[in-house]
């Protein structure tokens, strides 16, 4: 073989490795194996709680979701900009993981990034939402994460108000919303 056609072989399958990189962290991270029960934040107590993780197989999660949540909390989709029914919400509550009922978000964190996806600036606490890397599409961002059930959220960037500089931007299909 030609060195040429060596380095060509050689490029495309590296490529080929990058991209697949990140359904691969998401078979590994989405195994469901704990040690057990997980420190969570719940709003409603006011305080910590030892919870256990949600494992559901795939055929429990497609009973419970509909499918837009399906394809966003398990398969790592998106929805459409401004078509959420939570992107101009203005009122008081907490937002919940659609997935598990993970209190995620308070709507005193909400604010308009004029992007068409709810956004926060922090979530109700940091062991509540985890992040981790995603890759697909050819970019490089940071998927965000319920702690509990491992569902796709949205993902995290450094372009949001103070306190944080953060805008965790999260579709509309993964809240349920609990007024206050």
């Amino acid at each position: 073989m030609k060195r040429r056609q060596l380095l060509g072989l050689m490029a495309v399958s590296a490529g080929m490795l990058w991209v697949a990189s990140g359904q691969r962290i998401w078979a590994v991270a989405s195994t469901g194996s704990s040690a057990g029960p997980i420190r969570l934040y719940s709003v409603a107590q006011g305080g910590y709680i030892l919870n256990d993780p949600v494992i559901r197989s795939e055929g429990e999660w497609r009973k419970q979701l509909t499918e837009l949540q399906y394809n966003i909390l398990r398969e790592r989709g998106t929805e459409r900009a401004y078509s959420g029914k939570y992107h101009n919400s203005k009122e008081t509550g907490v937002y919940q993981c659609a997935g598990c009922e993970l209190d995620l978000y308070l709507s005193a964190a909400k604010y308009d990034s004029h992007t068409g996806w709810p956004s926060f600036y922090q979530a109700v606490a940091a062991e509540n939402v985890s992040t981790r890397e995603d890759r697909s599409y050819f970019m490089l961002r940071n998927e965000l994460i319920c702690s509990r059930c491992e569902s796709h959220l949205g993902h995290l960037f450094d372009d949001g108000p103070e306190p944080t500089g953060k805008r965790h931007c999260i579709n509309s299909a993964a809240l349920t919303f609990v007024k206050r």
